[in-house]
């Protein structure tokens, strides 16, 4: 079965979001649910280094999560991506969206 490990942490002007497993149509549920609800209330860091596996229905929620920040007056950043998700969000045409991000220094 596919899994999903989310670890929730907090820094002073950010959320810190450790994402590890695939993110496919059986995992985006906890990861939509848990993004979408760190994303309006302050700045949300996905660290996507441990991510074996993105979809198309994971880059909506990613897509989605965007809007939402800058609905919220919030930023979105993806930290340190593995090689996949990198492509993953390259062939959908939106990578121009995402900070991409290699450390929490780098969050405003």
């Amino acid at each position: 079965m596919e899994q999903i490990k989310l670890i929730e942490k907090h820094g002073p002007n950010y959320a810190l979001l450790e994402v590890s497993g695939t993110i496919n149509s059986y995992t985006i549920s906890e990861f939509q649910t848990k993004v979408y609800s760190l994303v309006k209330e302050t700045n949300l860091v996905l660290d996507m280094s441990q991510v074996t596996n993105l979809t198309s229905s994971g880059i909506g929620v990613l897509l989605a999560a965007y809007n939402d920040a800058e609905a919220a007056g919030n930023k979105l950043y993806i930290m340190k991506p593995t090689e996949l998700v990198r492509l993953a969000i390259e062939a959908t045409g939106f990578a121009q969206f995402f900070m991409i991000i290699h450390s929490l220094t780098e969050v405003l």
